[in-house]
């Protein structure tokens, strides 16, 4: 119950993250992933510092998981690229966005006259045209635009009756597909697959977490056997020192040959060996999860050893699961087979559009304009007749005394369409090609499914072997030592049952951590391992 705010963090919530801020608590409820308002400044290494106990980095496994949501460098990438595919709706939307247009163009025409009908030697005219549009596309396919326009005209002609002029005019336009692209389907497809695409996105970015989690639960157990491994080799190499040590004191009393020393003595080399080894095994597992939760991002932390509190002894009754039912509940819950169902989606969306582009075009369009006309008039003589200006003919323009309407029916038949059959045999080769990675992505997961179950079994089976072998070698191992101080067996027996004990602990080690794992696959391979570590991915 530790991620919400690891969570809101990853999908960029409104609150962008700040070093500054309190420490989280260590009890938050079930996470959910917004979509982003994503801040582009990448934060450091978030909340290290809350895990330091006497020195050391102490983490339990959802300690592990939490910082590694916050820290982790594959979980940032992956849910960047799932944030940019909610952006792909928005933009499947612009067709739809009202668009407002306005234009003003001053024109100063000179010109020599070669008439006597232009009514000056020199005719010189400025026109000067205002216009005004608005249009905006419904998910219909309609479209409707208004339009205002205004041109004012002065001239040095002598046969003007209008000096200035306004010429005015408003118009309403309406357009309509009644074939090809008609209908909310063919204009809203973009918007439908962009919505699948984000769908689809999510469900690939839960696919990857599942992966990346996963593996930070697997580096997680190889830290924990990796450190019991050095216990036991630690423990081996101390039962090899007191045998030394005893065989030491029976030469110094005369009891034992020289010769028969260097057995105990080379066994202690062979095990310091062990422990050394076993080490700088543990080094390179901690490193691994060091990165997998951003420790290594604070040189300070990084420095510290990891102390992990989980431990890898199966607590209450092993796990019993039916692969049948394992089998179903991935059916079900795999994301990435949900990614492939809505690519299948997407396939079925454009094979639909690919169909309606081969229809043939049809189209009703009509306009409307009311026209109006304002100025200073004047009659044959040049005496002004009226004074007038704009007002004037925007007046008549409301009047609608001056229309001019049209409607237009047109209709484009192409003989041959080959863009449009190409993009629909296009579609369904890649419906088909979908169809057959989904059957690959089932056979895959079923597989997946069939193996987790298996080893799981597998590991229940050499947990309780092995619970069976360390007991039966610890009673060996004090019969050898009882033979030994009763002289009635040597020390090579003895050793040998050392090597047995520590073989029996380290198999059970290995088959402690193999059940872990196995758990934990089988849950990736059924698509329940983010909920099972109470972490959503919302949209």
């Amino acid at each position: 119950m530790k991620h919400l705010f690891a969570l809101l963090l990853l999908m960029g919530c409104a609150a962008a993250y700040d070093g500054a801020q309190e420490p989280p608590a260590k009890s938050w409820p079930v996470n959910i992933f917004q979509r982003p308002v994503a801040p582009v400044q990448l934060p450091g290494p978030a909340r290290l510092e809350d895990f330091i106990v006497n020195g050391k980095l102490r983490l339990g496994l959802e300690d592990a998981l939490l910082l590694a949501l916050l820290n982790n460098s594959d979980i940032s990438v992956n849910r960047a690229t799932f944030e940019i595919s909610g952006f792909a709706v928005q933009r499947a939307h612009q067709p739809f966005d009202p668009l407002i247009t306005a234009d003003f163009v001053p024109t100063r025409s000179v010109s020599p006259s070669t008439s006597a009908l232009n009514g000056a030697a020199t005719l010189s005219q400025l026109t000067q045209t205002s216009t005004v549009g608005y249009s905006q596309q419904f998910q219909t396919g309609t479209t409707v635009g208004a339009g205002f326009n205004t041109t004012r005209l002065t001239t040095n002609s002598s046969f003007a009756t209008v000096n200035p002029s306004f010429r005015s005019g408003l118009t309403f336009s309406l357009s309509q597909p009644l074939w090809r692209r008609a209908g909310l389907f063919a204009n809203r497809a973009p918007i439908l697959i962009a919505r699948r695409g984000v769908k689809q996105s999510k469900a690939e970015f839960e696919s990857q977490l599942n992966n990346t989690v996963a593996r930070v639960i697997s580096q997680y157990w190889d830290v924990v056997q990796a450190a019991r491994s050095v216990e036991v080799q630690r423990q081996s190499l101390e039962r090899a020192e007191a045998s030394y040590k005893h065989d030491k004191r029976a030469l110094e009393l005369g009891a034992l040959s020289p010769l028969d020393i260097y057995r105990s003595e080379s066994k202690v080399a062979q095990r310091r060996i062990a422990v050394v080894q076993a080490e700088y095994s543990l080094k390179r597992a901690q490193e691994s999860l060091r990165q997998a939760i951003g420790a290594d991002l604070d040189a300070r932390v990084g420095a510290l050893d990891l102390e992990l509190t989980d431990s890898a002894e199966a607590k209450g009754d092993l796990a019993s699961v039916d692969l049948k039912d394992a089998l179903a509940l991935a059916e079900k819950s795999r994301p990435d087979l949900e990614a492939q169902r809505q690519q299948l989606a997407v396939d079925d969306v454009n094979i639909r559009v690919a169909a309606n582009n081969l229809r043939p075009e049809v189209d009703l369009s009509a306009t409307y304009t009311s026209n109006g006309v304002g100025g200073i008039v004047f009659d044959n003589s040049g005496n002004v007749v009226s004074s007038g200006g704009f007002a004037d003919s925007l007046s008549q323009v409301g009047g609608f005394g001056f229309p001019t309407y049209g409607v237009n029916l047109q209709l484009r038949l192409p003989v041959r369409n080959s863009a449009a059959a190409a993009d629909l045999g296009t579609a369904m080769v890649s419906k088909k090609r979908a169809l057959y990675q989904m059957r690959g992505l089932e056979q895959n997961a079923a597989t997946e499914v069939k193996n987790a179950v298996h080893d799981l079994e597998q590991a229940e089976i050499l947990l309780t072997a092995s619970k069976d072998s360390l007991d039966v070698a610890a009673k060996s191992l004090a019969a050898e030592e009882r033979k030994y101080q009763l002289g009635a067996q040597t020390i090579f027996f003895v050793l040998d049952a050392q090597d047995t004990l520590s073989q029996a602990e380290q198999a059970l080690l290995q088959a402690q951590i193999a059940y872990q794992k196995a758990l934990t696959e089988l849950d990736r391979a059924t698509g329940q391992l983010l909920e099972k570590h109470k972490m959503t991915v919302g949209l």
